[in-house]
């Protein structure tokens, strides 16, 4: 692609869709506002070159993208993944990436307490945004990004890849069409919630950049251990994360929404294990559905209803009795958003812009449900929420906890 066919954010804004529905090809931001042929690639920023990036990469390419930009704090992480993506520039400040005109789309895989400014500011570059979970640190970054996203016309596409699983498309199809007949409980199984920590001082290594690392959350001294993914530091902290309910509970609540019919709402009341009578966090809906954060494993999504029972995990699907799963969907049946290749999707609504599946509300609403559940741990005491207001009910303690301080210049 050359100068002569690039456009302006303005024009990007306008993206008009072109060329067939299936072709498997990602436009750029000129190609889309000429009506070029959809054989144009996407040039891509990357933000974050950790391990799932790389994952990931491969991913986009075989889809026609083109990394032509690198951004990582780490010079070891963005130099590996230079020699990769041949010809890419790297950066150390997300900043540069976007201010660039040839980036039409960007890969944010960075750390957890990144991920909202980094869309937000995606977003008023123009750029579509493909988000790696959790996309948000507390309820109001979540929200903010949604404004971003809609103000600006951008594709948002989060990184709970198992929109894409057929076979858990297929058990929440079964669970809204009334399979199972009323529904009464979800049961989704993952770890626990962050908590504070503070690890031993270390020498930062030579070639990181530790301030802009921690970027907007509070500073600490290094510690290998919290920019490791082996070690998993980064994730248990909650100045940087939400735990494993904004990990793999991103994933898991993520589909028990989809399955309850949540996406743009969420429950009215969250409940802690309380060492008595309630042994699991639980979460209460209006229409009396309950909600069960089961601690421990990876372990998938139960739903049970008056008439039987789906359990689904990756690739899997499941029910008692067993003729629920081997029924088939009719035309009078709920029939879900369908996307077999999550990378595709985004790329396609790229193209035709369309909302991806893992839009940017319903990712909020279901990373809201991990950020509740840990403030309820967090107070040790049941909370009442408003899904409509986004606020805790008459709770001036649990609403402190809807947003944090960020370390200054990393305002909304």
């Amino acid at each position: 692609m050359t100068d002569r066919t690039r456009i302006g954010r303005r024009q990007f804004l306008k993206g008009a869709a072109c060329g067939a529905a299936g072709a498997p090809w990602i436009v750029s931001a000129a190609a889309v506002a000429r009506g070029a042929s959809p054989n144009e690639r996407i040039q891509l920023g990357v933000l974050g070159c950790g391990s799932r990036a790389n994952q990931l990469l491969g991913a986009f390419g075989r889809h026609g993208c083109r990394a032509v930009a690198l951004c990582d704090v780490d010079r070891r992480k963005r130099d590996r993944t230079a020699a990769r993506a041949k010809g890419a520039k790297v950066y150390n400040d997300f900043r540069e990436v976007l201010a660039r005109d040839d980036v039409d789309a960007v890969l944010i895989a960075a750390v957890n307490q990144w991920y909202t400014l980094m869309t937000i500011a995606a977003a008023k570059a123009g750029k579509d945004i493909y988000c790696e979970k959790p996309m948000s640190l507390t309820v109001r970054g979540g929200r903010e990004a949604v404004r971003a996203v809609r103000r600006y016309g951008r594709v948002f596409q989060h990184g709970t890849q198992q929109r894409s699983d057929g076979r858990m498309r297929f058990a929440c199809e079964l669970v809204r069409s009334g399979r199972i007949g009323r529904l009464k409980t979800v049961e989704v199984m993952c770890e626990g919630p962050a908590r504070e920590g503070w690890l031993t001082a270390e020498p930062v290594p030579d070639g990181l950049d530790w301030n802009m690392w921690l970027g907007p959350a509070p500073w600490r001294p290094f510690n290998r251990r919290f920019v490791s993914r082996a070690l998993f530091g980064w994730c248990w902290c909650r100045d940087f994360s939400g735990g494993a309910l904004t990990d793999w509970g991103a994933h898991h609540f993520d589909i028990a929404q989809w399955g309850i019919g949540a996406d743009r709402t969420g429950p009215v009341e969250i409940l802690p294990p309380d060492g008595k009578g309630r042994k699991h966090l639980t979460y209460r809906y209006r229409d009396g559905v309950e909600l069960h954060h089961v601690q421990g494993g990876r372990g998938g999504i139960r739903f049970t209803g008056t008439e039987g029972v789906v359990f689904t995990n990756r690739g899997h699907v499941s029910s008692t009795p067993e003729s629920i799963v081997r029924s088939k969907l009719g035309p009078g049946d709920v029939h879900l958003y369908p996307s077999r290749d999550h990378i595709g999707n985004f790329v396609e609504c790229v193209r035709t812009r369309r909302r991806a599946c893992a839009d940017v509300e319903i990712a909020h609403r279901s990373i809201t449900i991990g950020h509740l559940g840990n403030v309820a741990f967090w107070l040790k005491r049941p909370l009442k929420w408003d899904p409509d207001a986004e606020r805790f009910v008459g709770d001036d303690e649990a609403d402190s906890w809807i947003d944090r301080p960020r370390r200054a210049p990393w305002t909304f």
